[in-house]
């Protein structure tokens, strides 16, 4: 007996994956997080890919200056007059002193290892640059969020102190500041006193930046509907300022994070050069560079090298900021 002529056949019967497909073979359309078209944007901008993964392996070496030195046999602090021509009081040898042992050199004088120094340096300058951004975007945001929100008053009070910091020297400040502040504060001494005392400066007179890009999103978003809808149900103003509108301000925010970072990192390199920043032994690149100035025709390498380490930091850290801002940015044709 044969089949009926209208029963489907196995090799007939539509899967459900062909029910899904639309018409045509055309791909069903997949619905995409902000945060996955915002890292497809980033993937697609070379430089900024190239700055970010800059930036990660300077995070690495600061982190593990320790381990680093400590496998290449180097001591930052450890002096190798051997190494030091007792007439000129320069390295012996030909660009500096850079050897097979001294991978960059070594210092004039004393002798130590310019390689272990640059290492140990990035350790500075990354913890300043990042705890004084932390510091500035904590009361940039908050204080722009609420200057922003409330306006009347309290607006004109926080944008008047603003106005009023960002007219301030803010490295005269600091250099007198550091100037007279004891050696030994909060169970720090030395080094981490001046350290302290920086980070907290530089992100004090860094949020005003921040909180006026704040202030102007908040003026924005305040008046959107989903604002208003929250209004109508009821919720108050605390709720609206940390539930609707700060998640909406993350973008701006982590976009300046990473501009502001690269800036701290000049300014600490520039007290360093000025001589209150870091004091000797702790490595520091702009005081290596403040110490090279006396030797820089006969020794130039010993300029040379932490210059272009700070360069190579700051153009990493600016390279990676552009990208994030443009993958971030919905107005973008990137």
């Amino acid at each position: 007996m044969t089949a009926p002529l209208h029963e489907p056949t196995a090799e007939a019967a539509p899967s459900a994956a062909e029910e899904a497909t639309p018409a045509g073979g055309a791909k069903a359309v997949q619905g995409r997080s902000l945060g996955r078209i915002a890292w497809e944007r980033l993937k697609r901008d070379k430089l900024a890919l190239a700055g970010g993964i800059v930036v990660l392996f300077l995070i690495l070496v600061a982190v593990l200056a320790p381990v680093i030195t400590s496998l290449v046999g180097q001591d930052p602090e450890a002096h190798h007059e051997d190494l030091i021509d007792p007439l000129f009081g320069t390295p012996v040898g030909s660009l500096g002193g850079i050897s097979g042992e001294h991978w960059l050199g070594v210092e004039p004088v004393n002798g130590r290892d310019i390689f272990a120094r640059i290492v140990y340096g990035a350790r500075i300058s990354l913890l300043v640059g990042f705890l004084s951004a932390i510091v500035a975007v904590v009361l940039g945001t908050v204080l722009g969020i609420l200057a922003g929100f409330f306006g009347g008053w309290v607006d004109t009070v926080i944008s008047r102190v603003m106005d009023g910091l960002l007219a301030f020297p803010q490295l005269l400040f600091i250099i007198a500041l550091v100037s007279v502040m004891p050696n030994e504060m909060l169970g720090l001494t030395g080094t981490g006193v001046r350290l302290f005392v920086m980070i907290l400066v530089i992100g004090f007179f860094g949020w005003p930046y921040i909180g006026r890009v704040v202030r102007g999103q908040t003026l924005s978003l305040r008046e959107r509907e989903y604002v208003e809808a929250a209004r109508s149900l009821g919720a108050g103003r605390f709720y609206i300022l940390f539930k609707e509108l700060l998640p909406n301000l993350v973008a701006p925010i982590i976009v300046y994070t990473t501009m502001m970072i690269p800036t701290n990192i000049l300014t600490e390199a520039a007290l360093s050069f000025l001589g209150v920043g870091v004091k000797p032994p702790t490595a520091s690149w702009g005081q290596m560079l403040s110490s090279a100035l006396d030797y820089y025709e006969s020794d130039p390498m010993y300029m040379v090298i932490p210059g272009v380490a700070i360069f190579i930091t700051v153009l990493a850290f600016n390279l990676f900021g552009d990208g994030v801002r443009d993958a971030l940015d919905p107005k973008g044709s990137r």
